[in-house]
């Protein structure tokens, strides 16, 4: 398997073949359907189950114990003369973020929606991704042997909440599904009237383009409905020519059992081969890197073959690049975008009988494998506070420390993890002048609108602050998390844009304009309009039409905005925003109260307004001006000496003038200056 997926026909330039993501909301069958396809390829003799314990893609003793998908992992198979990677994905909201990280990586994605439930709210968050990556999508509805679903009914909730693409395909070329196909696209429609058939070409271009969604019914579990999906996926894919300059991306990264360090990659131009020096930006830091690949490998299920090379269109992992992080871009490829999902608690680590040191240093090596697992050291506290997206990561991450560290550590009740913005632009100034060192920065601070994170750019002339100045500044400005001063929370969507500054010939340093900086941002925040912002989940609420009451009114309780009732077959259903604060046990509660009947689900939505923002700065008793780390004065030097001036009155001690015209708004043309920041 694993020497045809590199010597054989796929592995060619030009051939058809295409990485696969198989995603779904928790419990829709996803794991089996890839089990399904794997054992009518003939990839596997022996059908597995995850609720037997032996599924082929769920390998891990966690998964298979929680009978859930924690970690993508990879299989190959080969049908009808194409080459599919399927990259099975995990399922619930917790682990999120390793979703999203492969969708970078893929040619297309199968959207796995259970008959039994429909549309939830992270089956929504997930196509939200998919449309953000643009990656062409194809619908399985599947467990149809359970709930015996109404086709048309079914296409008019996929049509009404997903896509107005979705097309009902029992065959992926019968007259039908081409008909529908041919109203979402006028070439497509002229074509059809002409010709009274669409070809291959014209069908493989509209799913590709995203303006169709091919929709199979069926049951994995009994394999019912899985050949014809099978043929209309490999029917989809076409031939590809890559570029020849070698490029990449990084997806993941894992540890092996005698630490050694794996990368899982998609190779997107050219060749990898063992022994390359392979050359990457993190995208972290933005810094450049080169490693040698000492092994490459090809996996299926939980074993691998080794091979000399991976051509382009493939996924493979190397064993080398100790440098790589996911979402690195390797050699020509050019970089991502930032992932949208983000950690909305936080909880303290309490080590027990194990050094503090220790703890943070082995969950830094789980945060290389999970970028959105945050790990924060408080050198003042000696304390290690983790930043996760729930209860059942917190689980396995517990589970993981203990198996693979032999750490035995608890935690802390979880906290959210609020953000911080502003209202409207402001000025900072920061003067760093000890005696012997000198430096000034003049920054704006512009409010973004929400998910844009932090933007850091520049408009100071080159004529008052060299270009190498100004870089460093930059540099200062993005290398860590800036603090709001509310409650000390990071803060978020903002630009920041230099100004102006000022250096000494003889004693300014680097470390200098780093002070300056900070001490810049934080002067800015502390005379401007700041917000605060929480965690919000999009959810789905559905139950017996006679708890519809208690329903509403716990919502309204929780601060949540929601639309009008939906109301089928006894049933009623409510979507809306609620803040996460709000409702992390409340699935419990629903159950309980509909005896079994009701459905709570959430799905990551963004960070927006606090709704008791007055309530959180009070119970934080935050003092921004006690926070000497980020300090928002500043120090000027007089008669040989150093002193301190408060942040109120640093402008009018400053140095700099700057240009009225440097205040004016943003323009698209300043869009060459900026770069984005975390």
């Amino acid at each position: 398997m694993g020497q045809s997926a590199t010597r054989g026909p796929s592995g060619q330039t030009g051939s058809r073949q295409a990485v696969v993501g198989m995603l779904a909301h928790v419990d829709a069958g996803k794991t089996t359907l890839a089990e399904a396809l794997l054992y009518r390829a003939g990839a596997i003799r022996k059908l597995g189950r995850v609720d037997h314990v032996d599924s082929f893609l769920d390998a891990s003793s966690m998964e298979r114990e929680r009978g859930i998908t924690i970690f993508s992992s990879q299989a190959v198979l080969d049908h009808d003369g194409v080459h599919l990677m399927l990259v099975d994905t995990p399922g619930h909201v917790d682990f999120g973020a390793e979703a999203e990280r492969t969708l970078q990586v893929l040619d297309c994605a199968v959207l796995v929606v259970g008959a039994n439930d429909g549309v939830r709210g992270h089956t929504l968050t997930l196509w939200r991704l998919l449309e953000r990556y643009g990656v062409p999508t194809v619908i399985f509805v599947n467990k149809c042997d359970l709930e015996s679903p109404d086709r048309e009914a079914t296409m008019v909730s996929l049509r009404d909440r997903l896509s107005q693409g979705c097309v009902d395909c029992a065959c992926l070329f019968d007259t039908e599904a081409q008909e529908a196909m041919a109203i979402l696209d006028e070439s497509a429609l002229d074509e059809y009237l002409d010709a009274g058939v669409l070809s291959v070409a014209t069908v493989r271009r509209l799913v590709a383009e995203r303006r169709a969604h091919p929709v199979f019914f069926g049951s994995a579990l009994r394999l019912e409905g899985v050949d014809e999906f099978l043929d209309g996926l490999c029917g989809l894919v076409a031939p590809r020519e890559h570029p020849k300059e070698f490029a990449a991306r990084v997806y993941k990264v894992t540890h092996e059992a005698r630490g050694e360090r794996v990368s899982w990659l998609k190779v997107t131009g050219g060749c990898l081969r063992t022994r390359d020096l392979v050359k990457g930006v993190g995208r972290r830091d933005g810094r450049s890197w080169a490693d040698k690949v000492s092994q490459l490998r090809i996996y299926s299920g939980a074993k691998f073959d080794s091979v000399d090379r991976v051509g382009a269109g493939q996924v493979c992992a190397a064993c080398g690049l100790a440098h790589a992080l996911p979402g690195d871009a390797l050699g020509a490829e050019p970089q991502g975008s930032e992932p949208t999902l983000a950690p909305v608690l936080s909880y303290s680590v309490e080590p027990g009988q194990v050094d503090a040191h220790r703890v943070h240093e082995a969950l830094a090596r789980l945060a290389e494998e999970d970028p959105l697992l945050g790990v924060v050291w408080n050198e003042q506290l000696q304390e290690v506070r983790l930043q996760l997206m729930g209860p059942i990561q917190l689980e396995v991450v517990r589970q993981e420390l203990e198996e693979r560290f032999g750490m035995k550590v608890g935690f802390g009740p979880g906290s959210i993890m609020y953000r911080e913005t502003i209202a409207e632009a402001v000025r900072g100034v920061g003067h760093f002048e000890p005696l012997r060192h000198y430096a000034e920065v003049q920054l704006l601070i512009e409010p973004l609108p929400r998910g844009s994170g932090v933007v850091f750019g520049t408009r100071a002339s080159e004529d008052d602050l060299d270009r190498n100045w100004q870089r460093l500044i930059l540099t200062n400005a993005m290398e860590r998390p800036h603090l709001g001063v509310l409650t000390g929370s990071p803060l978020t969507d903002v630009r920041v844009t230099l100004l102006g500054g000022r250096a000494h010939s003889k004693h300014t340093e680097g470390g200098d304009f780093r002070q300056a900086t900070y001490r810049a941002v934080r002067q800015a925040l502390m005379g401007a309009r700041s917000v605060l912002l929480e965690p919000w989940y999009r959810f789905s609420l559905e139950l017996p039409q006679d708890q519809l009451g208690r329903g509403m009114s716990d919502l309204q309780r929780m601060g949540a905005s929601f639309g009008a009732p939906a109301m089928c077959g006894g049933f009623a259903a409510l979507e809306g925003r609620v803040p996460a604060s709000e409702c992390q046990e409340y699935a419990i509660q629903v159950s309980a109260y509909s005896s079994g009947r009701g459905h709570f689900s959430l799905a990551f939505d963004g960070y927006d307004e606090c709704h008791d923002a007055d309530r959180v700065v009070e119970e934080a008793s935050y003092d921004p001006e006690a926070d000497l780390p980020n300090t928002p004065d500043s120090v000027f030097c007089a008669h040989g000496a150093g002193y301190t001036v408060k942040w109120r009155d640093v402008p009018e001690h400053a140095h700099v003038q700057i240009d009225p015209a440097r205040l004016r708004p943003w323009r698209a043309a300043d869009a060459a200056f900026f770069s984005s920041g975390a």
